[in-house]
């Protein structure tokens, strides 16, 4: 049997260890670039450090060693060496195309992050910068095997960074690299990714399971050898062919979720897994009849990714079976070569092979395709990295059209979603579906293995509400362009009333007086930022300049001084609640450059001073600031949409914050909670402890905090109070 290794524990050090891995699959003018590759790298970063004190070279230089043990190709070894060279260096991609040629220039491009333009906040910068990997990324696959690579070994060295910055990368690890490296099949990078960011984003859960883990680990040795030795000799008894058979705990990641949904340690019987392979898929289904021939299944927990792959090509039987001792034991049986897929994903399609490797091996990853789809259709940022973190959810469903054709899914989709993604008529004209021959309401949450068929209506059209309960970004984003269609459609008549109201005294429409003074006119366009009056009406109709501007604009040389109410706008008049109202107060945000405005912070996400925020403009309430990652700013209107920003934070000034807590139920635990609250000075509004299950509780505190730095600190102090689990902001 064909035995594959995979070559990616060993971190390469030097460029002499690095050039033997490379000469084993290389031609001997490729191992000589790769050589000029680090020597020109290394000058160019002469002189910088990283934070642990190291040269950096040693970054770029570590980053190429796992794509060599990858067995990538002369381009993705020689970007990995120069890929900070650009954004970090005087070197130009002119610089890498000329010495290295075009398609490393390519791929260097790709994942040089975005620095020279200037954004509102983080969040839209990593929107961009996600979205410029994800475009690249579409043309070249290569690229985020490089972004992947770099990500792990800077997690790897991240111990030198700064809590709070340790917290945020880790998050972002999770939120959108490890489930990119799950979507792309490369299971041992997904599975270190997420190991490393669990560590660093909760230290206090991660050291007590490692902890915890370590308690029963020889008993866990014990019972791997033991339970492979008694599969094999069950499988030897019937079997005549070459098998192998291996054991393992799972990562603790994956151990800590179950613990999250309410399952203590002790009675996870599941953290063992152990592996079948053999030659052919013949040979897996024989070996699955023997398992269950000699082991008691669990009904449900049997799965055949062999005839269904998932959607980064994995292929493999999981089945879980009982043990005497009613211990839980999932066994995956696959062949050689599906274990190299399943441990190597798209890169072992990239692997060199005799002529070269599959450069259209990303043609078999339908969901990138809709990633860069997405892209075109969804201009703002902050939507489309939602998106993003959404699709790469690696839990899905598969369902049945009616014709027997499979449609992949994410969990909790909705005939909507099923409908979109077969055709953006089809989900825009959807009323209803049979599942399983039933009928059912557009809310419906989908099931694994359900049939179903699509009802429309000829006058259906999609709703606003619809973005509350589907979940695919196709769909979620055919629906905004829909309304957001529609409500430029809207703002336009709304504006058109309103300027030709502005022209009534004129006694000319906008159109004629435009005829007659067109310097005027394309002046006072130009100023607006307008390319036509259709331009200048849908501003107005959102409220996004008023009518007396274009009064003072266009119209300078006539009397003004009829009664501007008749010509303003519904959504206008929003405005000048904000900046008429006698209620107004000096705020802690301001609105360029003013601080005197009429400003509420919405309950949904209760913003701080050093949150990133953005401000909606809403009819006699002013103006509403939002975090920017707050989950209902993506079904706001963006036409309406303000910049603010925070102005002087005063020393007294506090804003509600909620936190959740997620706490052993042992004695004390709140006392020593409360007691470091009243220690920082930090006021309680109220405190709720509510009991799950198991021994353990979560306790919810609404509290008064001046800024974000104060709550960071706060987190950190709490994460190491002894029985507290988990600590967030809600």
């Amino acid at each position: 049997m064909d035995k594959n290794k995979i070559l990616f524990e060993k971190e390469i050090k030097t460029i002499d260890e690095l050039l033997n891995v490379v000469s084993t699959y290389m031609s001997p003018d490729e191992v000589t670039l790769i050589s000029e590759a680090y020597s020109f790298s290394k000058a160019a970063h002469e002189g910088q450090t990283r934070k642990s004190g190291e040269p950096y070279i040693t970054h770029p230089l570590a980053v190429s060693g796992i794509l060599a043990s990858l067995r990538l190709d002369f381009s993705s070894v020689a970007t990995g060496l120069l890929h900070d060279t650009v954004e970090d260096t005087d070197v130009t991609l002119v610089d890498v195309s000329e010495k290295f040629g075009e398609d490393v220039s390519f791929l260097v491009d790709g994942v040089t992050k975005i620095s020279q333009m200037s954004f509102r906040n983080t969040q839209e910068k990593q929107g961009e910068n996600i979205r410029k990997m994800i475009v690249s990324m579409g043309r070249d696959v290569r690229v985020i095997l490089v972004k992947l690579c770099d990500r792990l070994h800077n997690m790897r060295t991240m111990k030198h960074m700064k809590p709070e910055k340790q917290e945020r990368i880790a998050m972002e690890t999770l939120d959108i690299y490890a489930p990119l490296a799950s979507r792309l099949g490369i299971n041992w990078l997904k599975i270190e990714l997420e190991d490393l960011s669990f560590r660093f984003s909760n230290p206090t859960a991660y050291y007590d399971l490692v902890e915890k883990v370590q308690k029963k680990k020889k008993e866990r040795e014990l019972f791997i050898k033991d339970f492979r030795e008694t599969l094999i000799d069950e499988i030897s008894k019937s079997f005549q062919s070459d098998f192998e058979v291996a054991g393992r705990s799972k990562h603790l990641y994956s151990i800590h979720k179950k613990m999250l949904g309410g399952v203590d340690y002790d009675k996870i019987y599941d953290v063992l897994a152990f592996r079948v392979l053999v030659d052919n898929v013949a040979q897996c289904y024989e070996i699955l009849g023997l398992v269950h021939a000699h082991f008691r299944p669990v009904p449900g927990r049997f799965k055949d990714f062999i005839a269904m792959p998932k959607n980064n090509n994995y292929q493999s039987l999981h089945t879980t079976v009982v043990m005497t001792n009613g211990d839980r034991v999932e066994i995956q049986i696959r062949t050689s070569e599906m274990h190299l897929i399943a441990e190597q994903g798209i890169a072992a399609h990239w692997s060199y092979k005799q002529g070269g490797a599959d450069k259209n091996a990303i043609d078999k990853f339908n969901w990138l395709r809709e990633l860069v789809s997405m892209h075109q259709q969804l201009e703002d940022s902050k939507e489309f990295l939602d998106g993003v973190k959404h699709d790469l959810f690696d839990q899905e469903i598969y369902v049945f059209t009616p014709k027997g054709e499979v449609k992949e899914l994410p969990e909790n989709a909705t005939p909507i979603d099923f409908a979109y993604s077969i055709h953006t008529d089809l989900g825009s004209k959807c009323t209803g579906a049979r599942v399983n021959g039933k009928m059912v309401t557009i809310k419906h949450k989908l099931k694994n293995g359900d049939y179903v068929e699509v009802v429309t209506s000829k006058t259906q059209t999609p709703s606003k509400d619809w973005l509350n309960f589907c979940v695919t970004s196709k769909a979620r984003s055919k629906i905004r362009h829909y309304v957001k269609t529609e409500q430029r459609k809207r703002a336009m008549e709304i504006g058109e009333g309103v300027l030709d109201k502005v022209f009534k005294k004129t006694g000319l429409t906008p159109q004629n007086f435009k005829k007659k003074n067109p310097q005027v006119f394309e002046e006072a366009l130009k100023d607006f930022g307008c390319q036509s009056i259709e331009e200048l009406q849908i501003l107005l109709g959102y409220g996004k300049i008023y009518p007396n501007q274009v009064t003072e604009k266009i119209l300078k040389d006539y009397d003004s001084s009829d009664d501007e109410n008749k010509s303003e706008g519904i959504i206008s008049k929003a405005f000048k609640t904000v900046l008429n109202s006698k209620n107004k107060k000096s705020s802690l945000v301001t609105v360029d450059g003013m601080s005197d405005v009429l400003v509420h912070y919405a309950k949904c996400c209760h913003p701080i001073p050093g949150d990133d925020i953005v401000g909606f403009i809403t009819r006699g309430r002013g103006i509403i600031v939002h975090r920017a990652d707050c989950v209902k700013v993506y079904d706001l209107d963006s036409q309406r949409e303000l910049d603010v920003q925070w102005g002087v934070v005063k020393q007294d000034s506090s804003r509600i914050v909620k936190l959740y807590i997620l706490i052993n139920n042992q004695l004390g635990v709140l006392n020593r909670i409360t007691e470091l609250l009243n220690l920082k000075g930090i006021d309680i509004q109220n405190a709720q402890i509510k009991v799950i299950k198991g021994e353990r509780g979560v306790a919810y505190f609404d509290i008064f905090i001046r800024d974000k730095k104060q709550l960071s600190l706060l987190i950190l102090e709490i994460k190491k109070i002894h029985d507290v689990i988990d600590i967030k902001r809600l």
